[in-house]
């Protein structure tokens, strides 16, 4: 049996993260921690855990493998580099950063570590999301000129942070609002894609003031270093979600409308776009279900530390842009 540990409860995906454990029969959860005690105590009653006040407990006991950081964005830094400095396999909520300067940090002291990691990036396990990132690497679709990624929902117009995630819709503890809580999904399935990321413009706004001066909505647009112009929509203000991608190149089209891909390709029989292409790959379990099942030895696809960061460089560029209103070179490196 796998022991792991909770160490942080603030994301808003904690309790689909809680009840996956509970759901598994070969990991257990030991501890569970956050800065706020009542908290950890509600999380560790629902895991059969024992909540501690202190994370030392937690990077000192050598039968813990894995930990589990769903913290405050601003407060993972800390967290990573005791996970690391202690040798703890993780998985870290995303973003992983703040900026480009302290996810950097973190993602050395990950690498020196030699220690596994995985951040909360599902959506490339979608099978449509597989094939396309296969066909465009294939190159049949030729030449990919433009590609738009979408991610949206109504979370500022139903008031989903009006609760205990209100720290999500605050820049100082979040880092980004509702562009970069969900345009980071499309950001990494865009890198995924596309790779290289040279320099990015875009737009925020606020639209219902609900969470103050927190942007609820945004428009970006991404220059690749192959040459493909990438735009990225997203935020908290949509009351539908119908068009999430639309791929063009010189030798293929792909568009997926309500989760159905249509497909038309030069290089592939019956590629016609007219009706939903089925011919897909297996969905991956969830980023966070691989996670646990690497732990247990598992050959699985994980999202590595120099992307998580390099998602956090580009996205920092992304509101430098939009507040300089100028374009802006990301800060990646690895």
């Amino acid at each position: 049996m796998t022991q792991v540990a909770l160490v942080g409860c603030a994301h808003i995906h904690t309790p689909g993260f809680v009840k996956r454990l509970q759901a598994r029969a070969d990991v257990t959860v030991k501890y569970v921690w956050d800065h706020q005690p009542e908290r950890a105590a509600r999380q560790a009653e629902a895991l059969a855990a024992r909540p501690v006040a202190e994370a030392d407990v937690i990077w000192s006991d050598p039968q813990i493998a894995g930990v589990i950081i769903c913290s405050e964005t601003d407060r993972h830094e800390p967290l990573v580099l005791a996970a690391a400095k202690a040798k703890k396999h993780m998985f870290v909520e995303k973003p992983l950063g703040m900026a480009a300067a302290d996810a950097r940090r973190m993602a050395v002291a990950v690498k020196e570590a030699g220690v596994l990691f995985q951040t909360g990036y599902f959506q490339r396990g979608l099978p449509f999301n597989q094939f396309l990132r296969d066909e465009i690497a294939s190159g049949h679709l030729g030449r990919v000129t433009r590609i738009r990624l979408t991610n949206c929902h109504a979370g500022s117009l139903k008031g989903w942070f009006d609760t205990e995630w209100r720290w999500m819709a605050d820049l100082t503890q979040a880092g980004i609002g509702g562009f970069g809580d969900l345009g980071t999904h499309a950001l990494d399935l865009l890198m995924w894609m596309m790779g290289e990321v040279t320099e990015v413009a875009a737009t925020l706004r606020v639209v219902t003031g609900r969470y103050g001066d927190c942007d609820e909505t945004g428009e970006g647009i991404l220059n690749f270093a192959n040459g493909a112009i990438g735009t990225l929509a997203a935020g908290w203000v949509d009351v539908a979600h119908p068009v999430s991608h639309v791929i063009s190149g010189t030798q293929g089209h792909a568009h997926v409308v309500a989760g159905k891909l249509f497909y038309q390709s030069e290089h592939v029989p019956g590629a016609d776009g007219k009706e939903p292409w089925e011919k897909l790959p297996e969905a991956w379990p969830h980023a966070f279900e691989l996670f646990l099942d690497a732990l247990n030895g598992k050959p699985v696809p994980l999202v590595s530390v120099d992307e998580a960061a390099a998602r956090s460089a580009v996205m920092e560029a992304l509101y430098t842009a939009a507040r300089t209103k100028t374009w802006v070179r990301p800060k990646v490196t690895s």
